[in-house]
């Protein structure tokens, strides 16, 4: 059994996806409306901003985003991955899809997790535009999440681990190019 999952994050990167759960398969793009992306929500592990579908109740706002199908028996390795439970929450979604409105669900931040003033990781960013060129959003909000302000990670091994994801990204998108 399958479940749909809405990834606005990091997971629009299918290789950052199936770290965590193999079975990911991506069946396409939508939009969550009345939502605006925000990266205030600190992240459990490195303290940085990571994003958010923050509900704001403007229907000409929205997050873009990929849909996936997950295995099931795979979501509490989601979970745990996300921080399910330490600042973010599941909750099911409407998704506004070229085929129509398809329920998934997606992770968004708890109140508690908030920061207006974090900035995320240069690597961090620079996988969700990835994963956004990947996912074929529209170019403009490409536009805008690539000129989200993000600082240097200083950890350095922790982002050569993360920017390898980047590598596997391009790689995959050349041999999909010389077909």
């Amino acid at each position: 059994m399958t479940v749909r999952y809405f990834a606005y994050g990091s997971n629009l990167l299918a290789a950052r996806l199936r770290e965590r759960t193999p079975s990911a398969r991506r069946i396409g793009r939508g939009r969550l409306s009345a939502h605006r992306l925000r990266w205030h929500k600190r992240g459990v592990v490195d303290g940085s901003g990571k994003c958010d579908a923050s509900m704001n109740g403007d229907n000409a706002d929205c997050v873009w985003g990929a849909l996936f199908e997950i295995a099931d028996t795979e979501c509490a390795q989601l979970d745990s991955a996300e921080g399910l439970g330490r600042g973010y929450r599941n909750r099911p979604v409407r998704i506004e899809t070229a085929s129509g409105m398809l329920t998934a669900f997606a992770y968004v931040a708890t109140p508690d997790a908030v920061d207006d003033t974090l900035a995320p990781f240069d690597w961090y960013r620079d996988l969700v535009v990835a994963g956004a060129r990947e996912s074929g959003l529209p170019d403009r909000y490409i536009g805008v999440l690539a000129a989200v302000r993000a600082v240097a990670d200083p950890d350095h091994g922790r982002a050569r681990h993360h920017r390898r994801l980047l590598g596997t990204a391009r790689g995959r998108r050349r041999s999909m190019n010389t077909r």
